[in-house]
């Protein structure tokens, strides 16, 4: 008998006049393209407005809905767009709607100044949250009764996510992708996008140094990079890599740092956590063989770094991704 596939997932759009159309193309692109064809499971995007009304946005762009706000009980997950007004209200049939599917444990998502939005409904009192660095201030003076969180990329408090500005969208959307249903996903719609699947370091790197150096330190830190990459079963420690670069340990980690936004060891662990992912989704490897291969060395360690990072293991995420999984929730 011929099994039926998963039904896709359904991702609602929530759309309102002002809402920012660089965002709307960022959740489009992820969750709106047929890839089934290179193992992408199916999505079900519709663009919620309260009005089936073209919803205007700026430079002349209009959105045309598909759906109403009574779809948002039938979604699971909700996105917000940034907007181009972070002060004025959105339409109280909006918030409404926003409070009901919280309340219902739907999980929700902003990008950028689409934190405003879901502060305006009350979603993220008591909670921490995130937007674009120049509207910090903005958010804390409107709402302090949110704990604004001034340079992660993007983070999640219960249910409820929200991302820092512009590209960060594309960051937590692929994040989400890669929650339900695996890196591997996540990494073939980054590749379809010509971007990465998952960025490291925080919004400190963007606000402190737009533009990082391009001089020959800078190669030389790219060559690192790489060859710690095809080399990632082997151990490395900030010496050994600085003295592949050619620089004392503390000039290394110094210009790591504000070229990448993060530390040498916090990169290298999330390189070996991306390749453990992987081999957990691709192999049937025991996970000691695993550990070995990603560089953790021991199981014991391998594990500690997915429950810290991952809030899951390494046995509970092979059984999720080892084989497509479908429709998995996010975070219900």
């Amino acid at each position: 008998m011929k099994v039926a596939p998963p039904a896709p997932r359904r991702i609602a759009l929530l759309a309102f006049p002002g809402i920012r159309a660089f965002d709307v193309s960022v959740i489009t692109e992820v969750w709106g393209v047929d890839r089934t064809d290179r193992g992408v499971p199916a999505f079900d995007l519709r663009r919620v407005a309260a009005e089936p009304d073209p919803v205007a946005m700026r430079g002349g762009l209009t959105l045309a809905p598909d759906r109403t706000l009574d779809w948002l009980g039938s979604a699971d997950l909700i996105v917000v767009p940034g907007l181009d007004d972070h002060v004025t209200p959105a339409p109280r049939p909006v918030l409404d709607a926003l409070r009901t599917a919280h309340t219902q444990g739907t999980p929700i998502a902003s990008l950028c100044g689409g934190a405003f939005t879901l502060a305006q409904a009350g979603l993220l009192d008591g909670r921490r949250a995130i937007t674009h660095w120049n509207l910090t201030d903005l958010l804390r003076e409107h709402h302090p009764e949110v704990t604004v969180v001034p340079d992660a990329l993007f983070l999640h408090d219960g249910n409820i996510w929200t991302a820092a500005g512009t590209a960060a969208g594309i960051d937590l959307c692929l994040h989400l992708v890669r929650l339900a249903h695996g890196a591997e996903a996540a990494a073939t719609i980054a590749r379809s996008m010509v971007t990465a699947p998952f960025r490291t370091g925080t919004q400190a790197q963007f606000i402190e140094r737009p533009t990082p150096r391009a001089d020959r330190d800078d190669d030389a830190l790219a060559a690192v990079r790489a060859f710690a990459l095809a080399h990632l079963d082997a151990p490395h420690t900030v010496a050994s890599l600085a003295a592949r670069a050619g620089m004392s340990a503390r000039s290394f980690a110094r210009h790591f740092q504000a070229t990448t936004g993060t530390t040498p060891l916090h990169w290298l662990i999330t390189q070996r956590l991306a390749a453990a992912q992987k081999l957990l989704e691709r192999t049937d490897h025991p996970l000691p063989e695993v550990a070995r291969r990603a560089g953790f060395g021991s199981e014991v360690t391998m594990r500690q770094h997915f429950a810290s990072r991952l809030a899951t293991s390494p046995r509970d995420y092979r059984a999720a991704f080892r084989h497509p999984a479908g429709s998995s929730p996010i975070a219900r």
